[in-house]
């Protein structure tokens, strides 16, 4: 078995750990593995309508699934996982929201220092490249991360936005800036036309530096310990084993579903699940792989006449098609160019909210299976809870590193999941049947106009809703005095020496939106508290 020596060990490639990597190494001065279970890039990655063509894809996506749940109707759904360099940002939606500043002082209110919203504004500053109007003193501008405005444009958006206005809603400069409130085109991790994941930002400006090693297709078996510190890793390429031992730290980014399930295999949990699966228990830390939450949401489909030629349903059909190709090689506009609900809106479902606690997110057309264009007209708006309370858990089902987890949700078990769904459902009715609207989305095709209690639409969004790829929490942040807690605030395995979790999985609550943004935030801040404890 061949076994190498570095300062430091990577675990995952994806949005958090890929950052992790460049940070660790961008001085030249510390040799670093980074270690990544999927292959090192898909021909659809760089185009942005391929998230449409990977989010079934297994030589792209990871394709787990969910276990049946209450919440699900019975239903097993897909959890897509970037399979790829850069993880879920090689195959994702491409939106980037930060969340609001109340998401980052509530984990600091939870007693981890250093991440209330000014501690981690300037690390969002520092690793975007911003190309918009932003607002001053929010934005950053010389970061790896290239950020853009939206390019799409047309009479469906227009329309969409006049009504939102009618319903009271305003429009937002900078979404990422002082103020979420409104409807708004979506930024993005788009440029010239490309998406801009962490594997093009990060990992290949870093690939010429000699003190970095990228290694993928690369299956991580277990942290190697020696009693209660942390030493190195197993794993195997094409099937051959290998060990890489550290001298300083080995950094855990496997994402929400992975990082549980390593640090499991690895003996570090529940003992009496590890027992169960023949798993010898070398710590105990009972949240592991607990604390799961996600955005769920109803998808609401409007139909437009194919008459009035406004959504990709008609603009993309038979040698519309053809125009969109050549409109994307031209220009970087259009169906091939776009991200995952170009435009979207942040509200308040009822008086008296300090800030939005609901998101709705359009996309131009009716979406069929997996993100194809349905043969009728019209408009799909998801809906859901920003900060969903329904809380789940991801745990090994086997010893085998190959098999995957299993995964449970729990949507809807919250109440204040299934009020805030159920008034988000009917503020996007009152948007969609507004007066600018009229003629346009003619007729509401799901959940349809003849279920209107309460009961009627959550049982509907139970047998119909779908996650919106979010997932975090599952070895969540926190301190002494919590028993679930996984790491501190320094991301540092709690009762481990040389061991720490940087991805979503230690976010304590979910943030105001699409998670890829703080995902990226926390492996650049998980790199500075690394180098910042070395020194």
């Amino acid at each position: 078995m061949e076994t190498r020596t570095f300062d430091y060990i990577v675990v995952g490639a994806g949005s958090a750990g890929a950052a992790v990597a460049y940070r660790l190494s961008e001085s030249g001065k510390h040799s670093v593995l980074v270690l990544e279970a999927g292959r090192e890039s898909h021909p659809w990655s760089r185009i942005p309508v391929g998230f449409a063509k990977l989010i079934q894809n297994p030589a792209a996506n990871w394709l787990y699934s969910s276990e049946p749940d209450g919440g699900t109707g019975g239903r097993r759904i897909p959890v897509p996982r970037g399979k790829l360099l850069g993880g879920s940002s090689s195959i994702n939606g491409m939106v980037f929201v930060r969340g609001q500043a109340q998401d980052f002082d509530i984990w600091a209110q939870l007693g981890n220092r250093g991440w209330s919203y000014d501690d981690v504004l300037p690390v969002f500053r520092a690793m975007e490249s911003y190309e918009g109007d932003g607002e001053e003193g929010y934005r950053g501008k010389d970061g790896p991360l290239k950020v853009s405005e939206s390019l799409e444009t047309g009479p469906i958006y227009d329309a969409i936005i006049a009504a939102g206005k009618h319903v009271g809603l305003d429009s937002p400069k900078d979404y990422n800036g002082s103020s979420q409130d409104g409807i708004v085109m979506s930024q993005t991790t788009i440029r010239k036309g490309r998406r801009m994941s962490t594997a093009h930002c990060y990992l290949d400006p870093a690939r010429k530096w000699p003190n970095l090693t990228i290694q993928a297709n690369a299956l991580t078996e277990c942290v190697l310990l020696e009693g209660k510190k942390c030493v190195g890793v197993r794993y195997t390429v094409n099937g051959q084993q290998h060990e890489a031992r550290v001298n300083r730290e080995v950094v855990i980014s496997g994402g929400t579903i992975n990082s549980p399930q390593l640090l499991e295999l690895s003996g570090i949990g529940q003992p009496e699940l590890l027992k169960g699966l023949g798993i010898e228990v070398k710590h105990e830390l009972k949240g592991v792989g607990e604390n799961l939450r996600e955005h769920y949401a109803p998808r609401m489909r409007w139909k437009v006449p194919a008459s009035l030629g406004l959504t990709y349903n008609d603009k993309a059909r038979g040698l519309g098609l053809v125009y969109q190709a050549l409109k994307y090689a031209f220009t970087d506009k259009g169906l091939l160019g776009m991200s995952a609900a170009s435009l979207r809106a942040f509200i308040r479902t009822r008086p008296g909210l300090e800030a939005p606690n609901a998101v709705i997110g359009w996309m131009p057309f009716l979406v069929g299976d997996n993100y194809t264009l349905a043969r009728e007209s019209g408009v799909t708006a998801f809906t859901h809870i920003l900060r969903s309370e329904s809380t789940g858990s991801i745990h090994v089902s086997s010893n085998d590193a190959k098999q995957a987890p299993k995964i449970l949700f729990n949507f809807l078990s919250a109440q204040l999941d299934r009020d805030v769904t159920v008034e988000a459902m009917r503020f996007v009715r009152a948007l969609m049947t507004a007066p600018p609207l009229q003629g346009i989305a003619t007729d509401e095709i799901t959940p349809g106009i003849d279920l209107q209690s309460d009961d009627e639409l959550l049982d509907w969004t139970r047998e119909n809703g779908e996650t919106t790829y979010h997932p975090v929490g599952t070895c969540k942040m926190g301190t002494d005095t919590d028993p679930m807690a996984v790491v501190d605030e320094r991301l540092r395995v709690r009762g481990i020496e040389g061991l720490r979790v940087a991805d979503a999985s230690i976010m304590p609550t979910l943030t105001s939106g699409n998670t890829n943004a703080p995902s990226i935030m926390i492996g650049e801040k998980a790199a500075r508290m690394t180098l910042e404890d070395a020194g």
